[in-house]
């Protein structure tokens, strides 16, 4: 099976199994590959569990969606994600970029309503 990178509001809505805010095209891309997620979603997810905007930890997230989807985090070496993601000089935010590139090292999809991201990476889906 194909493997697709779930971006960091995907994550959330997984994991709090708010699946309506998701498109049709993404559930068929979330339930026809093997999931996986960037660290830096983790760590994104860790930014937004300390400003208080989501409850659960990146950890529990994980444990849990890694029940539910099979959800696994990627083990790429960070020196070839950073030389995708500097590639990506059409985006600021620097999560976003190392997630793009965790996906564009492998040509792989990256599941996400991003706009930007949708415009500018040919594997995104929504």
């Amino acid at each position: 099976m194909s493997v697709a990178y779930l971006d960091t509001h995907v994550v959330v809505w997984l994991y709090s199994g708010d699946l309506k805010r998701l498109s049709t095209p993404s559930r068929k891309a979330i339930e026809n590959h093997d999931l996986l997620v960037s660290p830096a979603v983790l760590l994104e997810l860790n930014f937004l569990e300390e400003l208080g905007r989501i409850k659960a930890s990146p950890t529990r997230m994980q444990a849990v969606l890694e029940k539910q989807v099979g959800l696994k985090v990627c083990e790429r070496s960070f020196g070839e994600v950073v030389q995708a993601a500097s590639k990506q000089g059409w985006i600021r935010d620097p999560f976003d970029r190392l997630i793009v590139g965790q996906a564009a090292v492998g040509g792989d999809r990256l599941i996400t309503r991003d706009s930007a991201i949708l415009a500018n990476y040919a594997g995104a889906v929504w």
